[in-house]
């Protein structure tokens, strides 16, 4: 048996197996909504300003939390400007379903947001806890199901966010940075 396996083929054919999903028009449309919507952290800031404006005894707690989400954001900006993974595109065989702001692919934006928002919201609200990992998984997926992301790509994302929020809880929490 051989076990040189290449791990991008592996990318590749899950890349695939997902952008298949967005040939019915219901889950393309889910999936492009889920993409505009992350596009920028934006739909996870909106989620973390509503929290400050709606929690007043913890309204710190949410601002810092979504400093942290925007954080996670932009370090991941900054990843993909070093690393410069070209996006999957009709070359592979991976037609887009929606436009980027950008060409470079690793590690994935949306991705990163939504696992910070994840850790960051979760640890603030039990309501969070519930509803924000779905939506963060969704998202997530989106990526893939668009065309825009390998799997590699979106595991790295999510890595990033949850690990750049869980380093920030003490300080988010108000206890200082660590």
């Amino acid at each position: 048996m051989d076990d040189k396996r290449d791990p991008g083929d592996l990318d590749r054919r899950l890349l695939s197996a997902l952008r298949d999903c967005g040939t019915d028009p219901r889950v393309a449309a889910a999936a492009r909504a889920l993409s505009w919507a992350g596009e920028h952290g934006a739909l996870w800031i909106a989620a973390g300003l509503t929290g400050a404006a709606a929690d007043r005894a913890r309204r710190t707690a949410w601002l810092r939390g979504t400093a942290l989400t925007a954080g996670a954001h932009l370090a991941s900006i900054g990843v993909k400007r070093v690393v410069r993974r070209p996006r999957p595109g009709p070359g592979t065989g991976v037609p887009p379903l929606v436009r980027t702001a950008g060409r470079h692919s690793f590690p994935s934006s949306h991705a990163t947001s939504a696992a910070a928002a994840t850790v960051a919201f979760g640890a603030l609200c039990p309501a969070g806890a519930r509803l924000v990992p779905p939506l963060a998984a969704a998202m997530c997926v989106s990526r893939m199901v668009v065309g825009v992301h390998y799997p590699s790509d979106v595991a790295a994302g999510a890595a990033l966010g949850a690990l750049t929020a869980r380093l920030g809880a003490r300080w988010m929490n108000g206890g200082g940075a660590r």
